[in-house]
Order: C-alpha cells, then sequence, then structure tokens
C-alpha cells in the first residue's frame, strides 16, 4: 500500500473518532429506582451509582449497575433482595445496551424536552429480554439528562418470590431511570 493511501487512511480515521468521541456522554451516578406496590406494603429501592453511555450521534444507550448497590429502607429488606431474589453474589451486575431509536429528531443545540423511544437488552439476574420503552431527553442550558419509567414483571426474569411473602411484594415492578450526562 502506497505511502499517501496509509496516511489518508490514518488521516480520516483520526477524523472519525474525533467527530465520533465529541458524540459521547456519560455519567457515574445516575439513579435507578425500583417500586413494588402491594395492599400490605410498598416497597422502594434506590441505586445512585449507575453508570450510562450516550452516544448522541447514533443513539446508542448503556446501562450497567452493581445489584448490592440498591439501598432500601430497612436492612432486612435489603439483605433478603441481595440474598434471596436478585441473588446479588450470583448475579452482581444488571445491564441494558440498546439504542434510542429516534436520536436523529433531537436538536442537542436547544433548550428542550423530547420523547424517545429505547430498544435493546435488559439483563437483569442473569436473564436477558429484548424490551422497548419511552423516555424523555432533557436539555437544559446545553446540559443533557435521561429519564424513563417502565414496568417488568418479575417472572420474566426467574425472580421467585415465596409464597409467604407473595402478598407483600408485587410482581410487577416499576423502574424509573434518572441520568444527568457529561461529555466525556
Amino acid at each position: 500500500m502506497p505511502i499517501r493511501k496509509i496516511i489518508l487512511f490514518l488521516v480520516i480515521l483520526m477524523a472519525a473518532n474525533s467527530q465520533t468521541k465529541g458524540q459521547i456522554y456519560f455519567t457515574k451516578n445516575g439513579s435507578i429506582s425500583f417500586f413494588s406496590k402491594t395492599i400490605l406494603q410498598n416497597i422502594q429501592a434506590d441505586n445512585n451509582e449507575v453508570i450510562s453511555i450516550l452516544n448522541l450521534q447514533t443513539g446508542s444507550l448503556q446501562f450497567s449497575l452493581l445489584n448490592a448497590a440498591f439501598h432500601f429502607p430497612k436492612a432486612k429488606m435489603e439483605e433478603d433482595f441481595n440474598e434471596d431474589y436478585i441473588e446479588s453474589n450470583k448475579y452482581p451486575r444488571s445491564t441494558f445496551k440498546g439504542s434510542i431509536a429516534n436520536i436523529n429528531k433531537i436538536d442537542f443545540s436547544k433548550d428542550g424536552t423530547w420523547q424517545v423511544n429505547a430498544t435493546g437488552d435488559l439483563m437483569i439476574h442473569g436473564v436477558t429480554k429484548n424490551i422497548t420503552t419511552s423516555g424523555k431527553i432533557i436539555i437544559n442550558n446545553g446540559k443533557i439528562s435521561a429519564t424513563s419509567s417502565f414496568k417488568i414483571l418479575l417472572e420474566d426474569y426467574h425472580i421467585k418470590i415465596p409464597s409467604i411473602v407473595s402478598n407483600k411484594i408485587s410482581e410487577n415492578i416499576e423502574i424509573t431511570i434518572n441520568c444527568n450526562y457529561e461529555k466525556k
């Protein structure tokens, strides 16, 4: 390969890399919470150590969190969650890898709120399911944030609830996501 072609290839590669790099946003302290509502008891847990990466150019969106980083109002709930339900020692992480379908409709140079749809693979308790959910991308003074709320069924992720506490834990769990992104 002639030296000119190699140099041209390297220049194009560096330009493409710098263009993509400017489009990557991330957070190390995103928030994911879940809520279970039954007649006998409501349970909420929060995790504020969520890592997320958003590529503004491609719409690629990823989340990763340690299951043991969820905090509950009662220590016993946290212990039961980690040992009996999510089995944090066996399944330490939950992840989402997907994309925002309509990312090209967002003008990231203007303040505003845009409705978006994300589709991808949600992995919880070692089980991966393809999901689609709606959310919002909010731009305020050049800062980007994202929110979403959706429900999952515990049985879809092979999370078993013992019959003795089945009236205290809903099979249908609401998950809420809030992330404030910074440029990488």
